[in-house]
C-alpha cells in the first residue's frame, strides 16, 4: 500500500471516530475505566505482595542441633559405663562436636533451593537472648538459668526462607538431615500466607479477563454502529472495487485510535487517584512501605497500550470481516 493510501485510510478512521463521537467517547470512558481498575488491582497486588514479602521474612525457622547439650539434655542417648566423658557422654552420640560442624550444617542448609539465609545460633547467643528476654518479663534468671546449672540450650540454625510456597517441603527437608534435632517453624502463619497469595493471584486474572471481555464489547459495538452508519459509503466502495484491505483499514485504526487514547487518560488518572490514595494513607502510617508509582509507571502504560491496541485492532477487525462476509451478496448487487 502506498504511503499516500496509507495516510488517507488513517485520515480516515480519524475522521469516523470523531463522527461517532458520542459512541467513540463511551468505548473511551468504558476502556478507561477498564484500564483504571484493572492498574488499579496491579498496584494493589504488588503492594500486598510486598507487606507479606515483609511478613515472609520475620517468618524464620529454627532448626535445633543435635550437639552435646542435646545429647546431655533431651537426645534418647544411652550413657555409657566407660570410655564417655564425666556425663557417660560418647563422642558418637551426636553429630555436631563444634562450630566449625555447626557452620557446615548451617552451609548445607543454605543449598535448599527455598532458603535465603541461614544464620547460626550458638548455645550461647542463645543463652544470651534467652537471659535478656526473662529480664524484660521481670524474672529472676539466676534461679533459672544460672551458671551453676549449665547451659542448656543446643545450637540452632536461623533458617529465612525465600517464599511461602514451598515452606512445608523445605521443613521437612531440614528434618531429615541427620544433625536435626527438631525444627520450630510456624506453618500456620505460612499456610495462610500461601492462602492469600493463592487467592490474590487468581482474583488478579479474574477480573482482568471480565474487564477485558468488558472492552472487547463495548469497542465491538461501536465499530459496528461505525460500519452500518457508512453502510451506503462502504457499498460504493465495494462497487468500485475496493479491496476488503482497503475497507477494513479505517476502522482498525479508529480502534487503534480509541484503545491508545485510553492508554493515555487511563495512566494520567490512575497516577491522579494512586498519589491521592498514598499521600492520604503515608500520613495516617507514615512507616508503611508503598511501591512508587514511578516504579510501575512504564509497566502500566505498556500494559494499558496492549490492552488497547489489543481491543481496538481484535475487535474492529473481526467485527468488518465479519460484516463483509454478510453483506458480500449485497455489495455484488449494486
Amino acid at each position: 500500500m502506498k504511503a499516500r493510501s496509507f495516510r488517507y485510510l488513517t485520515g480516515e478512521g480519524i475522521k469516523s471516530a470523531w463522527a461517532n463521537r458520542l459512541m467513540s467517547l463511551a468505548s473511551v470512558g468504558v476502556l478507561v475505566a477498564c484500564m483504571v481498575i484493572i492498574g488499579l488491582f496491579i498496584l494493589l497486588y504488588q503492594n500486598a505482595s510486598r507487606a507479606l514479602g515483609a511478613v515472609e521474612k520475620q517468618n524464620v525457622v529454627l532448626a535445633y542441633m543435635k550437639d552435646y547439650t542435646w545429647a546431655l539434655y533431651g537426645g534418647e542417648v544411652e550413657k555409657a559405663a566407660e570410655g564417655g566423658d564425666e556425663n557417660g557422654i560418647l563422642p558418637d552420640s551426636y553429630v555436631i562436636h563444634n562450630e566449625d560442624e555447626a557452620l557446615e550444617y548451617c552451609k548445607e542448609i543454605e543449598k535448599l533451593d527455598n532458603v535465603e539465609s541461614v544464620e547460626y545460633i550458638s548455645p550461647q547467643d542463645a543463652l544470651e537472648r534467652e537471659t535478656q528476654n526473662m529480664k524484660d518479663r521481670g524474672m529472676y534468671v539466676d534461679s533459672i538459668l544460672g551458671e551453676e546449672y549449665g547451659n542448656p540450650y543446643s545450637g540452632a540454625a536461623k533458617v529465612t526462607m525465600k517464599g511461602m510456597d514451598d515452606f512445608a517441603d523445605t521443613v521437612e527437608a531440614i528434618k531429615k538431615m541427620d544433625a536435626t534435632d527438631s525444627v520450630e517453624a510456624q506453618s500456620d502463619l505460612a499456610d495462610s500466607l500461601f492462602f492469600i497469595k493463592r487467592g490474590l493471584t487468581t482474583g488478579a486474572i479474574w477480573i482482568f479477563v471480565i474487564l477485558l471481555i468488558i472492552s472487547f464489547v463495548v469497542v465491538s459495538n461501536t465499530i459496528r454502529i461505525t460500519m452500518y452508519s457508512r453502510k451506503l459509503e462502504i457499498s460504493i466502495m465495494k462497487a468500485v472495487g475496493a479491496t476488503d484491505a482497503f475497507v477494513r483499514i479505517p476502522f482498525v485504526i479508529e480502534g487503534i485510535f480509541i484503545g491508545l487514547l485510553s492508554a493515555v487518560i487511563s495512566e494520567g488518572l490512575l497516577y491522579f487517584c494512586y498519589r491521592v490514595a498514598t499521600e492520604t494513607l503515608l500520613k495516617k502510617w507514615p512507616k508503611v512501605s508503598i511501591v512508587s508509582y514511578a516504579d510501575m509507571a512504564l509497566i502500566l502504560f505498556g500494559i494499558f497500550v496492549a490492552i488497547g491496541l489489543f481491543a481496538g485492532v481484535i475487535c474492529s477487525f473481526f467485527m468488518i470481516r465479519k460484516y463483509l462476509r454478510r453483506e458480500g451478496s449485497e455489495f455484488s448487487a449494486i
